[in-house]
């Protein structure tokens, strides 16, 4: 009992070094589950909400739409759960300029479906659920009206020359017809789109520049009032996928399976089944064209032939009245009167010969028989040319079926390919790679201030543990009194840790992420195994320092344990040898150098104390910089051009001489502009078609004119890169990059993500969902968006743009037309506020789609989710440092207490020796700091790799100023904690801490 009262009295007198242990690891259970916690909150509220709204696990598309056939043949394979057809239609309508949007199916097997966020969903025809961006945007509600029209309505209505069907999903056969929705809408609802969890009223990193293949909204539609059997698409749900985590690399592996068993099987066999069906398709519009081709012909043909015999018959009769006119005159001659009459009541007989002779003579005297045969005839030859050149075009249509309709091709695509899913993963994924690297910090900064503290606590009892061990406690007994004393601090500072980990910071960043991502239910949750780790990692560590501090006194003698400690033998330190300076010190600059250089183990535990500290703040403060001046590289350094404008294929020429006229721009360069794919190629096939199997990134694909190729350097600043280490980049010469036609350029922020560098061949998808295994000729230096630029002849390749592949030995590029240039790079005169309201003024022009003024995005980039785990990793870090100096001094002080008693007796004031020892630490903290700022680009440097994140690379950027604010933080704690250190020395009384411990 006496044991165990003496240990409590033990543990209340060292009440300081509890609570700078519990506050140590209060911290790095905090920062160990907290960020983790926050990211695996939104990970399981979002997988939860993916599985209620049934989003697909796998998604088919093909380039000539899917029929019954190809739905029936995905029910087939080995693992999928359900499969629903999905019918959709681009459409346009005028707000405040032309926009687009598609018209989706609500599914009625239980996939993708909508969330409902007010109002009700659709039921009957006409009546749409809209998104809250479209409210935002339109200024809408529930109730509005809304005319649409479809984008595909002049494609709808081909001939029999159009059968060759291209690559759009609006193919039709025999059978299958194109989705057409109703277009006099009504808006019942306002819904969330599962497959984009984008918060419209929130932070955008990017703003997107769309093609006329990309649409504005979604607008969601009841079955009833839809026709059409073609699908535009098939999505698919996988057994044994819900149970698992959408964001778990199990998951991927069960949908991979799946996907794998559709390209290996079904694929290759309906990829060629459609493309028959279309033929077949095009062979029986061909053969109903000639059949009523035919048809026509033949009642045209009966026509002329009853009109050249009522022609006949007119011109016989005359031939008769004419005939019997002459045999009449000739009896009158020759007999009575009599036998004339009988001889004028009857027709001569005339031979063929006569009888056509007579015909023509009378055709010849009459003008209008004359204009009657010429018609007929004209008629009869017209209708011989018709059937002859119609009989003609049908066999060259025959003949040119096979090459006219190209081959089939499906896209198997799994989430990864929603470019809002991937979003919300990488951005988590990036946070949650901090998470679990700063904790490595605060853990190694945690078992140095616990061994020095334990340390001292330790050998400021070494008579005590003599004396038990002398008294036959065993040495496991007496050194349970410290273990207990540590572990007790780890486990209240580690249950306080938990709170704040799993309560209180993801609280904060939760926040902050649904001002991001729109994310129902989302809810708090405790990790027992995750916390129950989290304090036993620091629980290890600080008994593990504990430990080794017991058995280094503890493996003395009783004898040599109940004698005072000899002090250290006196020695020379390295700055005695530099006499130059050594003799200019004075007598206190002499031992303070001694105290500071004689005492290793304090000098290493305080620099590097202080220094990970310090490095923990630069390294904060280093993300915000590089975050900071990712607007003002891009739009300011690498965007040589001032505005963009983006336009529908049919309105570019409109747009281009809206802003011409407008004599704003001094040079400018047509490009089209078109949003994509870039997927890393497997070690297979290049053009497998499926999407995000080796990762993918949305992408800006920038096609530039042959002959304006050298241009583009003008516009935007080309610089190759190559990868670098700790979060740095070699950049070459501004410049040295030219496009050419042998491959494409790709940003450093697409390629970063990807692992893609020069000479990858990776898989682009164009702006009609058209995929092409494309070589990167060169990487280019870019920070915001992933821009792929490639050459007009190199696109024409890639894609089989027609008429595209002798654009380099054309007069113009522009006289082509293989592209069309919807988008064009300008540079303007005026201020920046004038080019950016010059860019809202276009914007409003009928013409225009998009225009973005690089001034504006320069000013106006933010990125709040990085900004607010800065702020929390400076503000953990912070603290750190403060319980770290203070750990530090008040071990200091207990350590020389006898020495600072001397000094009070030799006459030493106490503002004297508060200046004695803080100058001391203030020494070490300096030095600390010194070490610290470089570590603390070293560890950002470091920390900047691991955050891949859509569309952004973080090019590590550390201002003056960071190094400035973190070295003055770090010395303004460490002044603070004098304010807590001076009392203590004043309470020192010389005459009990002189006293002999013998």
């Amino acid at each position: 009992m006496a044991f165990v009262k003496d240990m409590l009295r033990m543990w209340a007198h060292s009440w300081k070094r509890f609570i700078s242990i519990a506050m140590i690891t209060l911290l790095g259970v905090a920062v160990l589950t907290g960020i983790y916690a926050g990211c695996r909150d939104a990970f399981r509220s979002t997988d939860r909400f993916f599985d209620a709204q049934g989003l697909h696990d796998v998604q088919v598309l093909s380039t000539a739409g899917l029929s019954n056939g190809d739905i029936a043949a995905l029910r087939k394979v080995n693992g999928v759960a359900k499969v629903q057809a999905e019918r959709s239609q681009e459409v346009t309508f005028d707000l405040d300029g032309r926009k687009s949007a598609t018209m989706q199916e609500i599914g009625t097997n239980g996939i993708d479906q909508p969330y409902l966020q007010e109002g009700r969903m659709p039921k009957k025809a006409g009546e749409i659920a809209v998104t809250r961006k479209f409210i935002r945007d339109s200024g809408k509600h529930i109730g509005s009206r809304l005319t649409v029209t479809p984008e595909s309505a002049s494609s709808d209505t081909s001939d029999t020359s159009d059968t060759n069907g291209a690559d759009g999903t609006n193919e039709t056969n025999g059978t299958d017809e194109a989705p057409s929705f109703p277009t006099k809408l009504t808006i019942v609802g306002v819904v969330l789109d599962p497959q984009n969890l984008s918060n419209p009223d929130g932070y955008s990193a990017m703003t997107s520049f769309r093609s006329t293949a990309t649409t504005d909204y979604t607008f969601f539609a009841p079955s009833d009032g839809v026709t059409g059997t073609l699908c535009t698409s098939a999505t698919l749900l996988v057994k044994g996928a819900a149970a698992e985590s959408t964001f778990d690399e199990s998951y991927e592996n069960t949908v991979k399976q799946v996907t794998d068993r559709i390209d290996g099987t079904v694929k290759t066999d309906r990829q060629k089944a459609r493309r028959q069906e279309l033929l077949d398709a095009g062979n029986r519009k061909i053969a109903d064209a000639r059949a009523e081709a035919d048809k026509k012909f033949a009642d045209a043909q009966s026509q002329i032939d009853a009109n050249r015999q009522q022609f006949n018959q007119q011109v016989d009769q005359i031939v008769s009245m004419q005939a019997g006119a002459a045999a009449a005159g000739a009896a009158a001659n020759g007999a009575n009167a009599g036998a004339a009459a009988a001889a004028g009541a009857t027709t001569p007989q005339l031979d063929e010969t006569t009888r056509e002779t007579m015909r023509e003579t009378i055709i010849a005297a009459s003008p209008e028989l004359t204009q009657a045969k010429q018609q007929l005839d004209q008629a009869q030859s017209q209708l011989n040319e018709q059937k002859a050149s119609t009989e003609q075009t049908l066999k060259t249509k025959e003949n040119e079926l096979k090459t006219s309709i190209p081959q089939v091709r499906w896209y198997v695509q799994d989430r990864q390919s929603l470019g809002g899913f991937s979003a919300l993963k990488s951005d988590l994924d990036s946070i949650q790679s901090l998470g679990n690297a700063f904790p490595i910090v605060f853990l190694l900064v945690a078992v140095m201030m616990s061994l020095t503290a334990m340390a001292r606590m330790v050998e400021e009892d070494r008579s005590l543990i003599g004396t038990y061990v002398g008294l036959g406690y065993g040495r496991l007994a007496v050194a349970s009194r410290y273990l207990l004393f540590a572990l007790l601090a780890c486990l209240i500072g580690g249950g306080l840790g938990l709170i704040a980990g799993f309560l209180g910071i993801p609280a904060f960043l939760l926040v902050v992420l649904q001002g991001m991502y729109v994310m129902p239910g989302l809810r708090l949750e405790y990790d027992w195994l995750y916390g129950s780790l989290g304090i036993a990692l620091f629980v290890v560590g600080v008994l593990a320092a504990t430990i080794y501090a017991c058995v280094q006194e503890m493996r003395q003698t009783p004898a040599s344990l109940l004698r005072p400690k000899a002090p250290r033998a006196g020695s020379r330190i390295l700055l005695e040898r530099i006499r130059p300076v050594w003799n200019r010190m004075g007598f206190l600059g002499k031992v303070t150098a001694r105290n500071i250089f004689r005492f290793k183990s304090r000098l290493i535990m305080t620099v590097g104390g202080v220094a990970g500290c310090t490095a923990l703040i630069v390294c904060g403060l280093a993300i915000n910089d590089t975050v900071a001046d990712l607007g003002i590289k891009q739009y300011r350094d690498i965007y040589q051009y001032d505005l963009m404008v983006v336009s529908d294929d049919s309105d570019a020429s409109a747009m281009r001489t809206k802003v011409a006229s407008d004599g704003r721009v001094t040079s400018s360069l047509d490009v089209r502009i078109e949003s994509g794919d870039l997927t890393v190629a497997g070690s297979g096939d290049g053009d497998s078609g499926k999407a995000g199997s080796s990762g993918s990134e949305s992408i800006q694909l920038v096609a530039v004119p042959e002959k304006h190729l050298s241009d583009l350097g003008e516009m935007v600043t080309l610089q190759p890169v190559s990868s670098g280490i700790l979060g740095t980049s070699g950049v070459g010469k501004t410049g040295s990059l030219k496009l050419d036609d042998d491959g494409v350029i790709v940003a450093q922020s697409a390629a970063s993500a990807l692992g893609v560098k020069a000479g990858s061949k990776v898989r682009l998808t164009n702006g009609d969902g058209v995929q092409a295994t494309a070589k990167v000729s060169a990487v280019n230096r870019n920070l915001i968006g992933s821009d792929v630029y490639v050459s007009e002849t190199y696109y024409a390749k890639l894609f089989d743009s027609k008429d595209a592949k002798n654009t380099k030995n054309s007069k113009s590029s522009e006289d082509s037309e293989a592209l069309t240039w919807n988008a064009m790079l300008a540079k303007l005169s005026g201020s920046d506020t004038s080019q950016t309201d010059y860019a809202e003024s276009l914007e409003e022009d009928s013409s225009v789609m998009k225009a973005v003024s690089c001034a504006h995005m320069a000013d106006s980039f933010k990125f709040d989710l990085m900004g607010a785990v800065v702020a929390l990793i400076v503000a953990l870090a912070g603290g750190l440092a403060l319980v770290v100096l203070f750990t530090l001094a008040n071990t200091n002080v207990s350590e020389r207490v006898r020495e600072m008693a001397t000094l009070k007796v030799l006459g030493f004031f106490d503002r004297e020796v508060h200046h004695y020892v803080n100058r001391e630490m203030m020494i070490l903290t300096v030095m600390g700091v010194i070490l610290g700022l470089p570590l603390g680009r070293l560890v950002g440097g470091m920390l900047t790799m691991a955050l891949n994140m859509p569309s952004l690379y973080f090019e590590v950027e550390v201002k003056p100023l960071s190094y400035v604010i973190a070295a003055v933080a770090t010395m303004a704690f460490a002044l603070l904690v004098q304010l807590f250190v001076n009392p203590v020395l004043d309470r020192i009384d010389p005459i009990s801490s002189l006293k002999s411990v013998e």
